[in-house]
């Protein structure tokens, strides 16, 4: 290389033969005249020919040698850069021959100009740092505008730029800047010649050779890094397309690389320029690095920035990793913010701006280590290295269309798997300090560590991998997160920050590393402080990403079971070389990490991961009791086995104790978990969360998932959840005025809806005194305000004012008062409401109209449909009545009969009170009226001192009550006197015996069963005066317009809340929504696991029957026959629907198919009537009325007019259930062509749709991606979480508390989506307003006399 510039001995001048004084006089008058003459545009060149140019070049080169402390180097400059435009413009001022000859003038002026970055005793001066960019920027200029420039030119100008770099780096004495700008100039001049001149293979190898010296300077691998970066931009579009994400750069550094250049030249220059540097990783390795002679000195001297630079060069290689997976992520945190004080000046063109996934790359302090000689690298103290912060930005998805792992390793797996095996190849000398060493150079290796679980995580569907690199990954796994004493830090957070998925990417034997991985995360969960994490990495990330982890760790216990596995290590990690046992044996140490984490957690979304955790735990471990009591009874009957994802017995007499009797202590297991996790919630949520909304919403959303895990414990452990409810109600309703809000009021009407779930759950709560009578102490809280008992004092009810803490709250409490009365064993089981159409077709009326009811509203809440029905001759003549009752809780039908004798005394044949037969002679026998006012044995009693309690009469007579007397007293003498007459007469008086009156057929029963409610008083009649209120008892005018349409609408809004939930199978590389579409029409397209899926979230439901409450009964059995062939599009909600319906949910889940997308091109006018819908994707996106849903014209056109308007989440939100068969594919789902097929769609919908993706991994185990709305306060909904790996026992039960569980959030953040027994209370009020009859008091009663 040298060589090649002092060939032509352009840099030797004939007056180095001179004297000093002499070459220095002459150089002076030679060189001021030519430079004067440079300004002039006029003024002709004074060198005319060949020899004159040569010669005075001798005097130029000459002059470039002298001292600083001139003017004549700067002269010499000036003049030989201008001479160097003669290339791109030739001027007058140019010699003559240098402009007949460019090239080869321009090849000698280069040997000339190297004279001046020859070592030198003044080249840290500000003047010699000037000329020296003065050159650089001249041959930078020369390269990008000279068009004629040869092939010896370009080799010349490459030589030069080599040989300065060289010459600069090896001295360690430029400045850093000046350090970077050659660099800079001499990468960019190479991207010039690659594309306008490639060249020559012994100069890549010169080149090569050359950095390969100077890779311990800084600079060399941050310009490196910054046009590897440039060119990998250019190579992935050029290879990929544009539909390929693209690798954002700086500007500056993609204008390094020409447009101009050959699409062809691309590919080898940037393989060429990725291997420039050799192997990055020798940096590694101080004996490699000072073997060479140019940089020993400067190694020797410089081996503490060694592992900084080691570092920069393995970030370099893990932003172009990143690059080809397609991910790109900028830190957001400022530069300045992350650098120490290092004491280096910061370059212009800085490259810690280019995005990276592992290990952010900043200006962190240089580990300047106490070294005693260049080969002994232990420190005199120990280390405190101030290592890069660890980048933990959220990362997104790779891209469908990167290339594969094997060939991401083939181009980098060397160098990474080399960096992060450091220890155990970097072949350092034997008295090196293995400890030091590797606290030095672990920024380096967390880097490669962190690339290599990014690479293997981003592993597609259907990928296979080869072993060597599986194998060597493990391995680097296996040394990375060791947790003796060992242990490096940053290497174990690099490690967990980036293997998030690492078990659910299908690799094959990673579920080896299951041990390791656990005591990597008890390492970081389990302590709360992470003192040695806090120097280089957000703990708040760290402890994600090892949550993360741990939600994919969790169910491997359960579904592998007593599967064993063995791990056989080489003895070079710790002192427990041989891991072993069964995977179940491994679910305590899993549970005390999940039990751990949650008590050291103080981050709010942090916390509501592991929330979700333990609901995924508890279900599937109580669901895994219960396939292994099945399996049980099973085995005993057939006498076979059959696997159940890890419920059978233990292989071996070293089976742990979660192994050993699998129905039993599988029951126990689950039953101490569900005890364990609701005191935990429950301490916690009435203290150290109480503050938290976010936490608290849920934990709440948790606590009500538990009550649905059916598990054996004991009932104390139920009331202690209800009672902390109940305690955190009266906390937050208790607060001070100024801390009441939205959110607040959102979390109070939250826990009355999870204590409602409890209630509904477990009706038996209510049989304890103690827990009814706190239920009902909230209640009347959340309605009024305040409580009538409060320590001491007793507010009777009817004087309290009504001050509840907001509507929504008082409504939320009227909601958990109504379920107490449906769920309570106190009160009877209420069926469904029946229509009046119905009513009258069960009855004996001849008259099928609506006129036969009576219609009242009772407390403005509750609308009465009476209907009096005359009994039949086969009948006992007794009153009946049939009632509608309409509430804001719901529809019920009522009959009811007034019997004079209790149920148990009737017979069949003694059914009203008949009189007894007499015959004539008994009639006339007579009858002699006696009686007495006491006993006849009164006296015969002997008095104890209770008598004495009721004083007696003359002792409390006063004047009044002794004039009441005496008239009484008169009454009883003349009463004896009219009884003596006959006896005094002598005439015996015949007394007829006492018959009741015939039974009356023709009652009033409506007038009887409002007297007996004590409603026909004059009170509730009366209005209580305040305007626009009713009085406690209204009559209704059924004749007037639109009265039964209005109550028809009334019956149709649900009284759950009713939401719908549109579930797709995408295949393999489906991209259109045709494709998607068509999936579900036969069973042959779908996965058997999507059907049973499907079977797993709820029962077919016939739509004909749905309105009619029928469609509910439909029994589990007859899912296989109402499927048939189909692959689910049967449900796609034109015959049949599936639906899951408890006490307070209603889901109805459809499964669109293609089978009616002929009027998605329609308008809704075009395709269906008003009443009807175009197809079932109009459904799915069509906007819903929540007051006044339309109804069905007719039993027929039910189906068509089924809108599922019944969702009071509102036509602005959708939820999707995406079953993708590869992982991938769910960055091509094509939502948006969903969307579009709908007339009414808003632009700003997409943002409002949450999608739950469910992809089957070959475990058998589901791994979930949620995408949904993030901006929102409370959008991270639980069970299912960005991440988690689920069973399919437990599936199907997550993903409908997923559903309940982001409809309930949607409705606590919408003002225009009230709850459903609000809708129906709003609607009652409408109703009373508009149909109130106006009648006065005397008429009201007279119309309770006559028939309707």
């Amino acid at each position: 290389m040298h060589q090649s510039l002092s060939s032509g001995r352009g840099h030797v001048s004939v007056l180095g033969c001179f004297p000093p004084s002499v070459g220095r006089d002459v150089a002076v008058a030679i060189v001021k005249p030519l430079r004067a003459g440079l300004g002039n545009p006029d003024t002709r060149s004074l060198l005319r020919t060949d020899r004159q140019v040569k010669w005075t070049m001798e005097v130029l080169c000459y002059g470039l040698t002298l001292p600083l402390d001139g003017d004549t180097v700067k002269l010499c400059v000036d003049v030989y850069t201008d001479w160097l435009m003669a290339l791109v413009s030739p001027r007058d001022s140019i010699p003559p021959p240098i402009s007949r000859q460019p090239n080869l003038y321009t090849q000698k002026i280069l040997r000339s100009l190297y004279s001046l970055f020859l070592s030198r005793s003044d080249q840290g001066s500000p003047v010699y740092i000037s000329l020296c960019q003065q050159v650089l920027c001249a041959v930078q200029s020369l390269a990008r505008d000279s068009a004629v420039m040869s092939r010896d030119t370009w080799e010349t100008l490459l030589n030069f730029l080599l040989c300065v770099n060289d010459t600069m780096l090896a001295t360690g004495d430029v400045s850093e800047q000046l350090s970077h700008l050659s660099m800079a100039v001499l990468f960019e001049v190479w991207l010039l010649s690659c594309s306008r001149c490639f060249p020559s293979h012994s100069l890549w190898q010169t080149g090569q050779q050359m950095l390969s010296s100077c890779r311990h300077q800084a600079a060399v691998v941050e310009q490196w890094s910054r046009v590897i970066a440039a060119l990998t931009s250019r190579l992935l579009l050029l290879t990929f397309g544009p539909s390929f994400p693209h690798f954002k750069v700086p500007d500056e550094d993609a204008a390094l690389i020409p447009e101009d250049m050959d699409e062809h030249i691309v590919p080898q220059t940037w393989f060429r320029f990725l291997h420039l540097l050799s192997n990055p990783v020798d940096l590694s390795r101080p004996v490699v690095v000072v073997s060479t002679p140019s940089s020993h000195e400067e190694a020797s001297r410089g081996d503490s920035q060694l592992p900084n630079i080691f570092f920069r060069a393995m970030r370099g290689v893990s932003t172009l990793v990143d690059a080809f997976l397609g991910v790109t992520v900028v830190n957001k945190e400022p530069t300045e913010q992350l650098l120490p004080s290092t004491g280096l000046t910061t370059r212009i063109h800085f490259r810690d701006r280019l995005p990276s996934l592992g290990v952010a790359v900043t200006r962190s302090s240089v580990l300047v280590l106490a070294s005693s000689s260049p080969h002994h690298w232990k420190l005199s103290s120990p280390p405190h290295p101030s290592q890069p912060p660890l980048c933990s930005s959220p990362r997104p998805s790779p891209s469908p269309l990167r290339c594969n792992v094997d060939s991401l390793l083939h181009l980098f797996g060397d160098w990474l798997f080399d960096a992060a095996l450091f220890n155990r190849d970097s072949g350092l000398p034997s008295q090196c300090d293995v400890t030091v060493m590797s606290a030095r150079w672990a920024a380096g290796r967390a880097e490669a560590c962190g690339t290599l679980c990014r690479i293997f995580t981003c592993k597609k569907t259907a990928e296979d991998i080869l072993s060597v690199y599986l194998s060597r990954f493990y391995l680097v796994l296996l040394q990375g997160l060791q947790v003796s004493e060992e242990v490096c830090p940053p290497v174990l957070a690099s490690i967990l920050l980036n293997s998030t998925c690492l078990f659910c990417c299908d690799l094959k034997g990673v579920n080896l590393l299951l041990p390791s991985f656990i005591s990597a995360v008890e390492k970081v969960l389990l302590d709360r402080d992470l003192l040695m994490f806090k120097g280089f990495v957000s703990p708040v990330d760290l402890r994600r990403a090892s949550i993360l982890v741990l939600l994919t760790m969790l169910p491997l216990p359960l579904q592998f079971g007593s599967v064993r596995s063995e791990v056989l290590l080489d003895g070079r990690f710790n002192g427990d070389d041989v891991t072993g046992g069964s995977f179940l044996s491994l679910k305590p140490r899993l549970i005390g990490v999940l039990i751990g984490a949650l008590q050291t957690e103080t981050d709010t979304s942090n916390t509501q991961i592991i929330l979700a955790a333990m609901l995924n735990l508890v279900q599937d471990s109580a669901l895994i009791k219960a396939a292994g009591q099945t399996q049980q009874e099973t085995e005993s009957q057939q006498g076979g086995a059959r696997w159940t994802g890890g419920t059978s017995g233990p292989s071996g007499p070293s089976a742990n104790r979660w192994t050993r009797g699998t129905g039993a202590v599988q029951s126990d297991a689950a039953g101490i978990l569900w005890v364990q996790f609701v005191r935990l919630l429950t301490q916690r949520l009435t203290a150290q969360w109480r503050n938290d909304s976010a936490v608290c919403l849920t934990a709440l959303e948790v606590l009500g998932g538990l009550a649905k895990v059916e598990v054996s414990v004991e009932e104390s452990e139920r009331r202690r959840a209800v009672t902390s409810v109940c305690c955190y109600i009266v906390f937050q309703c208790s607060r001070p005025p100024p801390l009441h809000s939205r959110d607040l009021h959102s979390i109070i009407v939250a826990a009355f809806y999870c204590l409602n779930v409890w209630l509904s759950q477990h009706p038996t709560l209510l049989d304890h005194q103690e827990c009814l009578l706190e239920v009902l102490e909230i209640v009347e809280l959340g309605i009024s305000g305040s409580k009538s008992r409060q320590e001491q004092e007793v507010r009777c009810k009817e004087k309290k004012e009504l001050n509840p803490a907001s509507l929504r709250v008082k409504e939320a409490a009227e909601a958990t008062l109504s379920c107490v009365m449906q769920v309570s064993g106190a009160f009877p089981s209420l069926g469904g409401l029946l229509g009046e159409d119905a009513v009258i077709g069960h009855s004996n009326l001849s008259d099928s109209s609506m006129k036969n009811f009576r219609y009242f509203v009772v407390d403005r809440s509750v609308i009465l449909s009476m209907l009096e029905q005359p009994q039949g001759p086969e009948q006992a003549p007794c009153p009946s009545l049939t009632v509608l009752i309409r509430g804001p809780s719901g529809g019920h039908t009522w009959t009811l009969q007034l019997h004079l004798q209790p149920r148990e005394g009737r017979t069949e044949t003694q059914q009203t009170l008949i009189p007894e037969q007499h015959d004539v002679a008994q009639e006339g026998a007579g009858i002699r009226c006696g009686f007495q006012l006491f006993p006849e044995n009164i006296d015969r009693v002997a008095s104890v001192k209770v008598d004495l309690s009721i004083p007696a009469l003359h002792e409390t007579v006063t004047e009044e009550v002794q004039q009441q007397l005496d008239r009484l007293q008169a009454a009883l003498k003349r009463q004896r006197q009219v009884e003596a007459r006959p006896q005094v007469s002598g005439r015996s008086v015949v007394m007829k015996t006492c018959r009741p009156p015939h039974p009356i057929t023709n009652f009033q029963t409506a007038r009887l069963f409002l007297s007996h409610l004590g409603l026909l008083t004059p009170e509730t009649l009366k209005s209580p005066g305040t305007s626009g209120v009713p009085a406690q008892l209204v009559s209704l005018d059924s004749s007037l317009p639109g009265f039964s349409e209005d109550l028809r609408l009334l019956d149709q809004l649900p009284s759950r809340n009713c939401d719908s939930t549109f579930i797709f199978y995408m295949r393999a590389g489906q991209r259109t929504a045709a494709e998607i579409l068509r999936n579900v029409e036969f069973s042959c397209s779908v996965q058997s696991h999507f059907l049973d899926f499907l079977w797993s979230l709820g029962r077919p439901v016939e739509m004909g029957r749905l309105r009619q409450g029928g469609g509910f009964n439909t029994n589990s059995s007859e899912f296989p026959a109402v499927l048939g062939d189909s692959g689910g599009g049967v449900f796609n909600g034109q015959r049949f629907v599936l639906m899951y319906t408890d006490t307070l949910t209603e889901i109805t889940f459809i499964v669109p198919s293609s089978s009616h997308t002929s009027d998605l091109s329609k308008s809704p006018e075009e395709a269906e009537p008003p009443t009807g819908v175009p197809s079932n994707l109009q459904s799915l996106f069509e906007p819903s009325r929540d007051s006044t849903p339309e109804p069905p014209s007719s039993p027929v056109e039910d189906l068509k007019s089924f809108r599922f308007e019944l969702s009071s989440v509102g036509s602005e939100s959708k939820l999707l259930i995406v079953w993708v068969e590869r992982f991938e594919d769910i960055e091509s789902f094509p939502l948006s062509d969903l969307l579009s097929g709908t007339k009414t769609e808003t632009p700003t919908s997409i943002s409002n749709v949450q999608l739950i993706f469910v992809h089957p991994l070959k475990t058998g185990l589901y791994r979930i991606r949620f995408i949904g709305n993030t901006t929102s306060k409370f959008s991270s909904v639980v069970p299912l979480v960005n991440g988690s790996v689920v069973s399919k026992r437990s599936l199907g039960f997550l993903v409908r508390e997923t559903v309940i569980n982001c409809c309930q959030r949607r409705r606590l953040e919408s003002d225009s989506a009230p709850p459903s027994h609000v809708r129906r209370k709003h609607m009652i009020n409408d109703i009373i307003l508009r149909y109130r009859s106006r009648r006065s008091e005397p008429a009201f009663y007279a119309a309770l006399f006559q028939d309707p």
